[in-house]
């Protein structure tokens, strides 16, 4: 088994470039997944979200997770829960507008770096997207053009901790899918893993490693890249020992933004293989289905956006 992909992004500034390139375009197309270092995030402020963020689950969502989900789930089960995670969460919202200041329970500390934080990421988030464009010989720009809608992408985190479980064998942290979006950042606990990714039909962890970025790809990069590139089924897996801390951004299309497969994409493809193997959709009536379905395998959402495919009328993309 190839090791799990690490891409150091100072390479990308010298002789390493275009090594480093084909490790992302590799990690893209074999993985769904891969992990940044050097991203350019201060260790400072990755320390001070981890610490306030693990700070506020202690002291807010500790005792209502324990009287909500620890004290029932498991009372009396034998056999595998497959209706609910083991897992506390809340989410914030960035893009097109935040609902930080909203959110109880939040110190203004908090707010401040999380602001702070996001902030980096968004930039991430679309310099990882012109790094995609360029392996894929998109113009710099189109996937986040690609996203835009009619008020910019959507932008937001799931704030989770996976505490400790008596029984994992019994319930998942997070049960296995695939993320419906477009880009996730993760930001993870690197004491206490639990990440898993399927590859070639085997579950593999994702490392946990300080100060890292994991990337992964969503739905929607699937659909746009026409399966040149993948998203792939991932879980959670709940731990008897240590919290686990995950905090995962997703840069995601606006919910008016129609996505389809890039037509170069398309054409690159021989002739005697079928063109477009995915539909063209409205990101929302993608999300309204992926609600109810979130668990279940995602070939039969794309199917059922192609049914609703003669309503949509793509607006061409803009470039840059």
């Amino acid at each position: 088994m190839a090791s799990f992909p690490v891409i150091n992004m100072e390479n990308l500034n010298g002789e390493e470039r275009e090594t480093t390139m084909e490790i992302i375009k590799d990690a893209c197309e074999n993985w769904g997944f891969f992990e940044l270092v050097n991203h350019g995030i201060s260790h400072e402020l990755m320390d001070t979200v981890e610490k306030l963020t693990k700070e506020h689950y202690r002291k807010c969502m500790e005792q209502r997770f324990k009287e909500l989900v620890a004290s029932k789930a498991l009372e009396g089960v034998q056999s595998e829960i497959n209706d609910m995670d083991w897992e506390s969460t809340f989410f914030l919202r960035h893009l097109p507008v935040s609902n930080m200041s909203e959110i109880p329970d939040l110190d203004d500390d908090y707010r401040k770096v999380m602001k702070e934080f996001v902030e980096g990421l968004e930039k991430l988030a679309e310099q990882v997207l012109d790094l995609l464009c360029e392996n894929l010989g998109l113009e710099k720009g189109y996937l986040k053009n690609a996203f835009y809608g009619s008020k910019g992408p959507t932008f937001g985190t799931k704030v989770s901790n996976y505490p400790p479980c008596p029984k994992p064998d019994l319930i998942k942290g997070l049960r296995a899918h695939t993320d419906a979006g477009g880009l996730i950042l993760l930001f993870q606990d690197d004491k206490v893993s639990g990440l898993q990714l399927l590859k070639d039909d085997q579950w593999i962890d994702v490392p946990p490693m300080r100060h890292s970025i994991v990337i992964n790809l969503g739905d929607q990069l699937e659909v746009i890249t026409n399966g040149k590139y993948k998203s792939v089924m991932h879980r959670v897996i709940a731990q008897t020992d240590g919290t686990r801390m995950s905090i995962a951004s997703f840069y995601n299309p606006g919910s008016d933004a129609v996505i389809y497969p890039a037509p170069t994409l398309v054409e690159k493809e021989t002739e005697d293989e079928k063109n477009q193997v995915y539909p063209k959709f409205v990101f929302e009536d993608y999300m309204k289905l992926y609600a109810g379905l979130k668990f279940q395998a995602k070939e039969p959402r794309f199917e059922a956006m192609k049914t609703m495919e003669s309503n949509v009328n793509p607006s061409p993309i803009a470039t840059v």
